[in-house]
């Protein structure tokens, strides 16, 4: 039987998965990175239970993945906004549309792609080495201890 959590575990992706591991996380920041602000948005768009997306939205803001802010005074209604480090998941997330974009294939193809603001290219996901600068393929890649 699986644990719940990765306590205990000297892993960067166990830490990284006992916050946006969890099934709903990743599409509401995904929803989150397509425009998506408001909480019943997030509920149309998701079709997720009123409770679970309180209990993901409240994690996600506490750890400074989203912020609360404001934008009606009577009665108190909140938008929930990407910070800079919720931003920084959209690497992760088009890694992911792109993984199964090649490994789980859909008929009439991708329902969703990432493009870049400006010129409307395609953006991709690549692994590139901070030494020599040069893209790295998968088999070229060793994932070590360092302590």
């Amino acid at each position: 039987m699986l644990r719940h959590t990765y306590e205990g575990q000297d892993c960067n992706l166990a830490r990284t998965l006992e916050v946006v591991g969890e099934r709903w996380t990743l599409l509401i920041v995904r929803s989150a990175l397509l425009g998506t602000k408001r909480f019943d948005a997030f509920l149309e768009h998701l079709d997720i239970a009123r409770n679970v997306l309180t209990k993901r939205l409240t994690r996600l803001v506490e750890h400074g993945i989203m912020e609360r802010v404001p934008y009606q005074d009577r009665p108190v209604r909140y938008e929930y906004r990407l910070t800079p480090s919720g931003r920084d998941l959209t690497r992760a997330v088009v890694a992911l549309m792109q993984w199964g974009d090649r490994n789980l294939p859909q008929e009439g193809g991708p329902p969703r792609r990432a493009d870049h603001i400006g010129c409307d290219g395609t953006v991709h996901v690549e692994l590139r080495c901070s030494d020599c600068g040069r893209e790295v393929r998968d088999e070229e890649v060793e994932v070590r201890r360092v302590r």
